[in-house]
């Protein structure tokens, strides 16, 4: 029996080098980022080793859809209208900048408008997949940096979306300048419909069926519903609608985070996009083409001062003009200094139509290297340069005029104080109960999707409901376990130990408290980390020997002394 093994040595090949590289990025205290792209330029010297680059391409797209979406999933939509004021202007003055001053480049080296147009358009927008890792590795995407660079770059996505219908229209021969009007004005209506479908349509049927989905009570099932409509919706958005597939992948996210399965989608069936994300990085590397990169390394030093230098100073300018804090600014500067997936798009189709030089395309590619592999450890240096500031007596952190509401964050978690409470049985309800009359906030975490339904439709500000396995991380994190001030395990889990662990892991101050039916697991679980335990055999057998005491009027010392005296006469 024959075998076909590209598919199996494209993964391990590129997962195991992957490997290596990423453990070496860290022990030499670098993003692995850094070494997964240098896994993939390696790839391409390895004789025997036959990774197939087209086979990678596609598990990066995968990649790349599943990262978006759990973009959508952690994203609300009032968040994204938050940062419009910010992210709009922003994100146009940059490609536009950015735009004309590779254009000016062009026009020097002697390429026509059209090459320093898409050339210009190619390096202007940023990569979702490096944006994405940095803002979560620094832990900022939750905050009012991490919604403004997304909103950002759902910007520039949406431009580039159009500038990749349009280019093949504009420089087609077969197209005439008097369709270029109705083939735009039908783009925008795809992006338009799509978007409206999604977010309305797909709002209602979504939650309906993973509510469905989440009543057979199998793990699997959840997990293969989430993957089938975040790849599926991705699909026919690029299908269907001219979009990209991140485009559609973001959507569906946003769809599912508004609901009640946001914590579980999350935690159960998004850990794999790590893999393909993996596999991304390793196909950035092995697009590289040492030997071209000989003649255009002039260029590409070029490209990479606009890249470095031009782009993130645009951004850091917007900012500082629309009024917002230095810190702000210079995070999102850096944040937004580097290329990625759309740019090897845009290169790769504007060579095609045989507008931009081959040298432009190799130039491309390794700024773009350079650039994803020096972003994380430019998002690193932020906090030791904010500190260098701060003791220059420059405070990064006022503006003037500066709204009383706009509060920048960074590396500061958001969620507010509060008490974890797993399960909602009777125990659980009644340790709310008493809690939310005291003026406590408490989150409750739980694996009834129709409890999770009861309790959030009240819109109580003091209770609020996950739907998730408090097992998974994060669930745990959406629960707000950093900054929270106990954890009541109220229901008798199996799983108790596991959990006990998992959360003094994530947050060695917190108080554990936890309900156990049987007494020889106190001790256990407060090795494990429980401060507290209650046993229900302990219960009882406390109740029992008061009920005894005080039915038959005996103290503790005459049952011992009884006690004592049968002894005696046994051993006679």
């Amino acid at each position: 029996m024959t075998h076909n093994i590209d598919l199996i040595l494209t993964l391990i090949g590129g997962l195991s080098i992957a490997l290596v590289f990423g453990l070496l990025s860290k022990y030499l205290k670098l993003s692995p980022i850094v070494g997964y792209i240098f896994a993939g330029i390696l790839v391409n010297f390895i004789p025997n080793l036959h990774i197939d680059f087209n086979t990678a391409s596609q598990f990066a797209e995968i990649g790349v859809i599943l990262l978006m979406f759990s973009v959508g999933l952690n994203s609300h939509i009032k968040d994204l209208i938050a940062v419009k004021n910010v992210a709009i202007p922003g994100a146009i003055s940059q490609i536009v900048i950015t735009t004309i001053a590779s254009m000016l480049l062009a026009h020097v080296i002697g390429w026509d408008f059209k090459a320093g147009l898409i050339f210009g358009i190619s390096i202007s927008v940023a990569s979702t997949v490096v944006l994405m890792r940095v803002l979560s590795d620094n832990r900022v995407l939750h905050t009012k940096i991490g919604h403004t660079a997304v909103g950002w770059l759902v910007v520039e996505d949406l431009f580039t979306i159009l500038v990749l219908v349009l280019l093949p229209a504009v420089f087609s021969p077969n197209i005439s300048n008097t369709n270029l009007l109705p083939i735009f004005g039908l783009t925008i209506l795809k992006l338009i419909f799509l978007t409206v479908f999604t977010l309305l349509v797909g709002g209602k049927l979504i939650p309906y069926f993973l509510t469905f989905i989440s009543k057979t009570g199998s793990r699997d099932l959840f997990t293969l519903s989430v993957l089938t409509l975040a790849i599926g919706i991705a699909f026919g958005s690029a299908h269907f609608f001219d979009a990209s597939m991140a485009l559609g992948a973001f959507l569906a996210g946003i769809v599912v985070g508004q609901s009640d399965f946001s914590a579980r989608a999350a935690s159960e069936a998004l850990p794999i996009k790590d893999i393909f994300a993996v596999l991304f990085f390793v196909s950035v590397g092995m697009l590289l083409d040492v030997n071209e990169l000989k003649n255009s390394w002039q260029l590409m030093f070029l490209t990479l001062f606009i890249i470095l230098i031009i782009k993130p100073l645009i951004a850091f300018l917007v900012v500082i003009l629309l009024k917002k804090p230095l810190k702000q600014a210079i995070s999102i500067g850096v944040a937004l200094a580097q290329t990625g997936e759309f740019s090897f798009i845009l290169a790769s189709l504007g060579t095609s139509l045989n507008i931009l030089p081959k040298e432009a395309y190799c130039a491309i590619i390794a700024s773009s290297i350079i650039s994803i592999t020096l972003n994380p450890i430019l998002f690193k240096a932020i906090n030791p340069f904010v500190k260098f500031l701060n003791k220059k007596g420059i405070d990064i952190n006022q503006v003037k005029k500066e709204n009383e509401n706009s509060i920048d964050f960074i590396n500061n978690e958001t969620e507010q104080d509060n008490i974890i409470v797993v399960g909602y049985g009777p125990v659980g309800q009644a340790v709310t109960k008493i809690l939310n009359d005291k003026g406590i906030s408490v989150n409750i975490i739980e694996l009834n999707i129709d409890t999770v339904k009861k309790i959030n439709s009240n819109n109580s500000n003091c209770l609020k409901a996950l739907y998730g396995d408090a097992m998974q991380h994060e669930v745990l994190i959406n629960a707000g376990i950093n900054n929270a001030l106990a954890f009541i395990i109220s229901s008798t889990l199996a799983s108790s130990k596991e959990i006990t662990e998992i959360v003094k892991s994530l947050n060695p101050n917190i108080q554990i408290l936890v309900n156990t039916s049987y007494i020889n697991d106190i001790e256990i679980l407060k090795e494990k980390g429980a401060d507290i335990v209650f046993s229900g055999e302990l219960a009882v057998s406390q109740i029992l020997s008061n009920y005894i005491f005080n039915e038959f009027g005996l103290l503790c010392n005459e049952l011992e002394c009884n006690c004592n005296n049968k002894n005696n006469k046994d051993n006679l």
